[in-house]
Order: C-alpha cells, then sequence, then structure tokens
C-alpha cells in the first residue's frame, strides 16, 4: 500500500486525445493517482516546459505518443505519495524530476505528477520552485555534450546557435564556468543585447553578418572546436566551415524545417565529427547522471549558473504557454505554476 499524506480524491491533469497543435492539451479533471512500484506523487508547484514536449504532442518526437497521453518532462514540488520500495524518508521533500522518463506515461502537466523515484533530484534550497523547474534538461543537455563527451576545457571556442534558448543559455553558463569562449547565434537583432547583457562575449546575427567569417575573425582563423547545435538544416554547411580543424558539432535537435545536407568536404578536409546527441545517452547512466547532476548542483550552489525565467504562466493557461514557445519569443525557460 502507498504511503501518503491526505489529499483530495481529483487532480487536474493535462492530456491530449489526438495530435497537433497546442490546442489539443486538455486540463481535465481526473481521479487522483496513486504511485506504483518504485513510484511516487509528487504535489506539483512549478513545470519547466521545453521543445521536445511541442514536437511530442505533434507526434514529430523521437517516441511516439499512445493516446490519450500526458506530456511534459520538467517539474518541481512536494512529495506526497509513495508506493512500495520507496524509502518514507522523501515524503514532504521538496524535489525537481530529472527527464529520465517515458512522459507520455509519467507526463508532469498537472496538479499532481506520479514519476520513478530514480528520477527525482534535489536542489538547492537558495532556488524557488520556478527555477527547480528549470534546471535538469537545459543543465545535463548542455553538460553531456559539452564536457563528457566534447572534452571542454579552458581556451576553447564554442558555437552555441538558438543561444536564447533555455538550452543555449545554459550552454553559455557552462562554456564560462570552464573559461572557454562562447560564441552566441541568434536569427535576428532582436536578442542580440539581451544575450549581450546575460555574458555572451560574443553574439553574431545570422540574418545579418556571415556567420563563417565572424567566427574566424573571433577565433583568429583557428575556427571553433565545439559546437552545439539544435537547429539543423542547411546552416549546418555554414557551421562546418565556421569549425576549427578535428572539431565536433554536436547536433542535439532539428528546429529547422528544411532538410539536413552533409558538409561533405569540410567533414573529409577538416577531419569533423558530426555527433548526433540526446540527453537520454546520460540520464540512463547511473554514473554519468549522477557526475552530472553534482557538476550542475555544486554551480547553482555557488552562483555561477542562473537559470533564466523568460516568463511564467498559470496552468490553466498552459495553451498559450505552449503557444508562446511556438512564437520563439523567449529568451531562457518558459514556466508553468501551479
Amino acid at each position: 500500500m502507498a504511503a501518503s499524506v491526505p489529499s483530495a480524491p481529483t487532480a487536474k491533469i493535462v492530456r491530449f486525445h489526438e495530435l497537433g497543435s497546442a490546442g489539443v492539451l486538455k486540463l481535465e479533471e481526473l481521479p487522483l493517482p496513486e504511485p506504483g512500484p518504485g513510484e511516487v506523487r509528487l504535489r506539483v508547484r512549478a513545470i519547466g516546459l521545453n521543445r521536445a514536449e511541442v514536437v511530442f504532442r505533434k507526434g514529430q518526437y523521437m517516441v511516439q505518443p499512445t493516446l490519450p497521453s500526458k506530456i511534459g518532462y520538467e517539474a518541481s514540488g512536494i512529495v506526497e505519495s509513495i508506493g512500495p520500495g520507496v524509502s518514507p524518508d522523501i515524503i514532504g521533500k521538496i524535489r525537481s524530476t530529472v527527464p529520465a522518463f517515458d512522459m507520455g506515461q509519467f507526463g508532469v502537466y498537472g496538479e499532481v505528477a506520479i514519476v520513478p523515484a530514480y528520477a527525482l533530484a534535489a536542489y538547492p534550497e537558495s532556488l524557488n520552485f520556478e527555477q527547480g523547474a528549470s534546471i535538469w534538461m537545459q543543465y545535463l543537455t548542455a553538460w553531456g555534450a559539452l564536457c563528457h563527451f566534447g572534452k571542454l576545457t579552458a581556451g576553447d571556442f564554442v558555437v552555441i546557435p538558438a543561444a536564447s534558448s533555455s538550452v543555449g543559455l545554459a550552454a553559455m553558463d557552462v562554456v564560462r564556468a570552464e573559461q572557454a569562449t562562447a560564441i552566441a547565434l541568434t536569427r535576428t537583432a532582436a536578442k542580440r543585447q539581451a544575450l549581450l547583457d546575460l555574458g555572451a562575449p560574443h553574439v553574431i546575427v545570422t540574418d545579418e553578418e556571415d556567420l563563417v567569417d565572424r567566427v574566424r575573425e573571433i577565433t583568429g582563423g583557428k575556427g571553433a572546436r565545439l559546437i552545439f547545435d539544435p537547429v539543423g538544416g542547411p546552416t549546418l554547411e555554414k557551421l562546418a566551415a565556421a569549425a576549427a580543424g578535428s572539431g565536433t558539432i554536436f547536433e542535439y535537435g532539428a528546429l529547422s524545417r528544411d532538410p539536413t545536407p552533409l558538409p561533405l568536404f569540410a567533414l573529409l578536409s577538416k577531419h569533423l565529427t558530426i555527433r548526433g546527441y540526446t540527453l537520454f545517452e546520460i540520464t540512463p547512466v547511473a554514473e554519468l547522471r549522477a557526475a552530472g547532476e553534482r557538476y550542475i548542483y555544486d554551480h547553482l550552489q555557488n552562483g555561477d549558473f542562473q537559470p533564466i525565467i523568460a516568463r511564467t504562466f498559470r496552468l490553466s493557461e498552459i495553451v498559450e504557454a505552449q503557444r508562446y514557445m511556438e512564437s520563439n519569443q523567449q529568451i531562457g525557460k518558459i514556466v508553468v505554476t501551479v
């Protein structure tokens, strides 16, 4: 039998019954779910939105939803109930969720969320619930590519397309912490000053400036050893041209609607590595995940890392929140409060 604290018999949970635009998301009053073996029920206080959830509800993600489907990877809140096999010591503790589960089954959009106990993590007490829901997806994604696989070191140059996204800003934090140099990319000039204000040492507006020439100028002609790209599409050819010899381009997303060509000549002449990457190379491996979580916790604790909240919405505004994400206006994390 699950151990718990008293709670109302129902809860509002977001599900969708068909694929499509943000309007398919429905806030439904459902019986209060009980955690099974190895699971907990989190009383949600804040939800961090991710681009993955947008493409998931459209049926364009790496995994397909089984309808009706829950949705959402990141939430912070208070553990109020546990299933068999979970230590009762965790009841009443503030925790946030690490994306390490099937969001169709364990989606966190709602007043409560059932999640595996192993997918919970503590975060510094100095952070509020909104910040606590804005940590693991962005910082673990950046840490895994740049530090674990990319072996980021002081003096490296790192090109960061879509730098105003939550993962892009997290990558800038990681690059700064390792005493390397970030080169932030943004499509239009609207976000240039904001990125500079957030600590980007270099910002390239790709609609107005020559990406390759500017990277060569910034790096003294060497190019960037690491490129951390969630976009893909035709710009990959320019990124390859801007890369240093024996550099690595991490492709961790597919925001571009256009096909992604293989920059074969740059690949051959520079001995480049173009590597597909997702957070889910990190979270299923206990040792890697623990190392990443320690790194992030420590930098949050000492103030090196500062989650940036772009805008907050209420749970009743979940459709508007996802539409705002699709508008690409945000700089940082979109958070839904509960």
